[in-house]
């Protein structure tokens, strides 16, 4: 799970600031406030591991990935190439991992010491150097057994290499996480299961992102397997398809049942559908599907293009919380986009279903009053503590962002609401009245 995320200088953020984050964690503010960038830090760093063979310091991206930032300069805060890009996160790992680093000043000797790492907190910076981007260093702080001990600091500076008491010249790094093999350092050789652990923490963070794929009448499916249902849902029948397949099943109120069903219950519960039916079109071999929907006991089914658009763009989000792998990362933006407010509301029970029984990180964008406002009755009915989740609340002042943590006591009250931070319901109410006031006195004189 990630704890924390911090950028310095990246696109409207000069210093975010350490943010907390949580099981369940809320981004809200006005448009434009700097919400979707604290997110995207997360999915550069994921395709940056995904392309780790470019020989990019870090992968801004292109057309075909996540996110496409362009190049240093685009991202930079204030297009300041004089500044430096940080970016920062730390995290607690599912599983312990065991690294040998070598102790003493003598690099050869043995043995290695053996260091139970539980998770650390990894920050790298980022400059401009000759028009191109350059690691400036890499930093990682070890937490052992459960403890962050300082004193466990692995940096890469100034083409060195230091733990400890120990330093070894490594000149050059491509790459904004790992010193490469071909340093041939004993150190960073010890180091490499510390490496693969960040490969592996961002190869389990999914996205789902604010726009979804537009419905078909028919689905083709080749047999793919994909890691998620794609950050469009483009691969939402080819996840329901493997789910199948592999028999998935999810645990809920102390049963396992199969993750089909428990889709099928929510859209029922949600009042979306009664039911679902993913089925092979006629004729055809396990290629051409049908995805129809009834919407209710009685009524005709019918394919998502018949059906309103919300439940097409609300579907990839249900079917990815329970298609992610158990104690992964979801990052979702604007989840409830096109859904009523009633359904808006049950979405934070979702969300809570997931991060409570499946044990997900749930990371989620969004303006959706009547999500927050059921994630605070829940708390207070204690479906969810207080603990378990994390809300800011995002602004932008002059082009600069700025960042607070909502309050929230143990019953669901926030102690520092912003002004107006879901508009002025209550002015538009008293203005309403007085202009029912003032019609009322103009037709009586």
């Amino acid at each position: 799970m990630i704890t924390h995320i911090r950028m310095k200088n990246f696109k409207s953020w000069k210093d975010s600031g350490e943010v907390e984050l949580a099981p369940l964690t809320g981004f809200f503010g006005t448009n434009s406030s700097g919400k979707s960038s604290l997110l995207q830090m997360l999915l550069l760093l994921k395709q940056t591991v995904e392309n780790s063979e470019i020989e990019d310091v870090i992968f801004f991206g292109d057309e075909t990935s996540r996110v496409n930032m362009g190049n240093l300069r685009e991202v930079i805060h204030g297009h300041d190439l004089e500044e430096q890009l940080g970016l920062e996160f730390g995290c607690q790992l599912n599983e312990a991992l065991e690294i040998r680093v070598p102790r003493g000043g003598n690099l050869q000797s043995y043995p290695y010491s053996r260091l139970n790492v539980e998770g650390f907190t990894f920050e790298t910076a980022i400059c401009d150097r000759n028009g191109e981007a350059s690691v400036e260093s890499i930093c990682y702080h070890i937490k052992s057994n459960g403890i962050s001990n300082l004193s466990e600091v692995i940096k890469w500076e100034g083409h060195r290499l230091q733990y400890g008491n120990q330093s070894e010249i490594v000149r050059f790094v491509k790459n904004c996480y790992r010193i490469p093999k071909s340093s041939r350092s004993r150190l960073s050789e010890s180091l490499e299961g510390l490496f693969s652990a960040f490969e592996n923490l961002f190869a389990y963070i999914y996205y789902i992102g604010p726009i979804r794929a537009e419905p078909q009448r028919q689905y083709h499916w080749n047999e793919m397997r994909p890691e998620s249902v794609g950050q469009t849902g483009n691969m939402m029948i080819d996840a329901l398809l493997v789910s199948r397949a592999n028999q998935q099943k999810t645990f809920h109120k102390g049963k396992i049942i199969p993750i089909e069903r428990r889709i099928s219950e929510w859209l029922k519960e949600m009042d979306l559908a009664y039911s679902f039916s993913l089925e092979p079109t006629s004729g055809q071999k396990n290629t051409e599907y049908n995805f129809r929907i009834q919407k209710s006991p009685n009524s005709a089914k019918v394919t998502l293009t018949d059906m309103g658009y919300g439940l097409s763009q609300f579907l990839p989000v249900l079917v990815g919380c329970y298609y992610a792998q158990e104690g992964s990362t979801l990052i979702l933006e604007q989840p409830g986009i096109h859904l009523h407010p009633k359904v808006q509301s049950q979405l934070a029970d979702l969300l809570i279903e997931v991060v409570t029984e499946r044990k997900l990180q749930i990371l989620v964008e969004s303006h959706s009053e009547h999500l927050l406002n059921r994630l605070q009755r829940r708390i207070a009915e204690e479906k969810i503590s207080v603990d378990q989740t994390a809300l800011h609340f995002c602004q932008n002042n002059d082009g600069v962002s700025t960042i607070d943590p909502l309050k929230m006591d143990k019953f669901g009250n926030i102690e520092n609401w912003p002004p107006n931070f879901f508009g002025n319901e209550i002015g538009d109410l008293f203005a309403m009245t007085e202009a029912q006031r003032e019609r009322q006195k103009r037709s009586e004189g």
